[in-house]
């Protein structure tokens, strides 16, 4: 039985996700506007819409009016691997154009090897170029040992990280239970003892509106009921979104 609440709760905590090479203005629009679309009965909507750089203006302009944020993907999305320089370019271009959040992916070259200061420097810098717009930062958990997962999700946080986050959803492996619960086992210590409080964001393959209650679920045993909002709590998504709000209104 669908805990339609819970479900309600989640819905507002989705960032409606189009990633596809074959984007264009117009699907995007049309994406956009379908979003919008999709307002339950007491006029709760999605949280963001999330697209690739070049179609920042494109969403801004769609949505605007609507309370739905613009997320992009910045950084060297799926891989980060450019020059720092290059990556925060991209970065400030995003925002300049208007996007309201950014999710970007960690050096995991420089975390598999060892170099945890300068990953954390990174961090540090991509959120200084957004400009006060939230960060959230890619670990891409399916290329991480656990102790690895941890330690990522630590100095994502240390440099400024306002959500960590799972996967792209570019690799063969996306979220899993186990990843996430190593990140909220890592939020919710820096929010007992370090008064930090972090967003968490699952992304990569999820499907249906069981799946995403699990990891809801998950979220609310380890840091509590409260974190289930827009605020501390995202959902990544390209096909959840249509099954859950008809869940939800039929």
């Amino acid at each position: 039985m669908i805990d339609k609440d819970l479900a309600r709760r989640v819905f507002s905590c989705i960032d409606n996700t189009t990633l596809n090479a074959t984007d264009n203005e117009k699907s995007v629009e049309a994406f956009c506007r379908r979003t919008m679309d999709m307002r339950l009965a007491d006029g709760t909507t999605v949280a963001a819409v999330c697209v690739y750089p070049m179609f920042v203006g494109v969403a801004k302009r769609v949505l605007e009016g609507s309370g739905i944020r613009v997320a992009s993907v910045a950084g060297a999305f799926p891989h980060g691997q450019l020059p720092l320089s290059l990556r925060l370019e991209e970065v400030h271009r995003v925002v300049e154009d208007g996007a309201d959040e950014v999710d970007v992916v960690i050096n995991r070259g420089l975390l598999l090897a060892g170099e945890y200061g300068a990953v954390c420097k990174e961090v540090a810098e991509m959120k200084s170029a957004c400009k006060g717009r939230k960060l959230k930062v890619i670990l891409e958990t399916g290329e991480l040992s656990p102790l690895l997962v941890r330690r990522a999700a630590q100095r994502a946080i240390d440099g400024g990280a306002d959500f960590i986050k799972t996967s792209t959803g570019k690799i063969a492996t996306g979220a899993t239970i186990e990843a996430a619960e190593a990140m909220l086992n890592v939020v919710n210590e820096n929010v007992k003892f370090n008064k930090k409080n972090i967003g968490f964001k699952v992304s990569g393959g999820i499907k249906t509106p069981e799946e995403a209650l699990e990891y809801a679920g998950l979220a609310k045993k380890i840091v509590g009921n409260n974190y289930i909002n827009n605020q501390t709590f995202r959902i990544g998504t390209s096909r959840l979104t249509e099954s859950l709000y008809s869940l939800l209104t039929f």
